[in-house]
This record gives C-alpha cells, sequence and structure tokens, in this order.
C-alpha cells in the first residue's frame, strides 16, 4: 500500500511540475508567434527557452507515464 500512495503523490508533483513549466513556457512561446504574426525573424533567446522547456515538459510527462504505468500494474 506505501508503494501506491508514493506513486500517487509522484505523479501529482509531475503534474504541478509540467504545470508551471508551461506557464514559463508560455512567455517565449508569445514571443514566438507574435514574430511569426510580425513576419520578422524570432529571437534566438526565445527558440532557445522554448526548446528547453519544451523538452522539460516532454521528460516529465514520460516520467509520469511510467509512474502510471507502474501504479496500474500494482
Amino acid at each position: 500500500m506505501g508503494r501506491k500512495s508514493q506513486l500517487k503523490k509522484e505523479i501529482k508533483t509531475c503534474q504541478k511540475t509540467i504545470v508551471e513549466i508551461e506557464r514559463r513556457r508560455a512567455r517565449s512561446q508569445s514571443a514566438l508567434v507574435q514574430a511569426i504574426l510580425l513576419q520578422e525573424e524570432p529571437s534566438e533567446d526565445d527558440v532557445e527557452w522554448f526548446n528547453k522547456y519544451t523538452g522539460e515538459i516532454t521528460a516529465c510527462r514520460n516520467h509520469m507515464t511510467e509512474l502510471r504505468k507502474e501504479l496500474a500494474s500494482l
């Protein structure tokens, strides 16, 4: 029973982390969209931050998927 509650807690932590990272990514995402709409070259910094945050979100989602699989198998 202890392992199930630990997995549920880790899953909630991942969900909160994803929301936080998505909030940070939104700033660079909006800057990229604005550059596209204005037909300008996006800032290298905005592109780097967007890619960094997207990678972190993907890694966290993959980890959460593994946790859910483990929880389902218990």
